[in-house]
């Protein structure tokens, strides 16, 4: 199903509290990701790390163009740093963040809270008020998430209902 929605041009983002290698294996598994994709794994711990992180995987996607799909990896405490700087810098890192995430066809976040995971839908709303999102959680840590979205959808899985 998720290589149908892949197929039909639809960006799916993951959002999980799984470590990044954990993460990227269930990528592979579910054909979210492949071994012809361009992987940008964005998991510094300094704010300033993380904005060149971000500046030179955004130069890279650039050089590689259309040529390649691509996929942004990033662990939880780099996502913390983007969505929590202050003032300018805020900006800044959200602006090459979405920029990055934007040429991407999978985005995998790692190792995230329930807010987190709500601030990331939030997040993807205010860079892209015309794209409709769509959240899929199976637990109460999923709540927040769902009720950020355009649509929000609640299914029982293992953690809840």
């Amino acid at each position: 199903v998720i290589q149908h929605m892949r197929d039909a041009g639809i960006k799916v983002w993951v959002l999980t509290g799984d470590k990044i290698e954990t993460a990227i294996n269930i990528g592979y598994s579910c054909k979210l990701i492949d071994n012809e994709m361009e992987m940008f794994i964005i998991d510094a711990l300094s704010t300033g790390d993380i904005y060149a992180q971000l500046q030179t995987m955004t130069r890279q996607s650039r050089k590689i163009g259309r040529s390649r799909e691509k996929a942004v990896v990033i662990g939880g405490d780099s996502l913390t740093k983007i969505l929590k700087a202050e003032g300018a810098n805020k900006q800044k890192m959200q602006d090459k963040f979405t920029a990055l995430t934007d040429d991407a066809k999978t985005v995998l976040c790692c190792r995230v809270s329930p807010k987190q995971k709500a601030d990331v839908v939030r997040l993807v709303r205010e860079y892209k008020p015309t794209v409709t999102s769509l959240a899929i959680g199976d637990g109460a840590n999923d709540v927040n998430m769902i009720l950020a979205a355009n649509i929000g959808v609640g299914i029982r899985g293992v953690e809840g209902q």
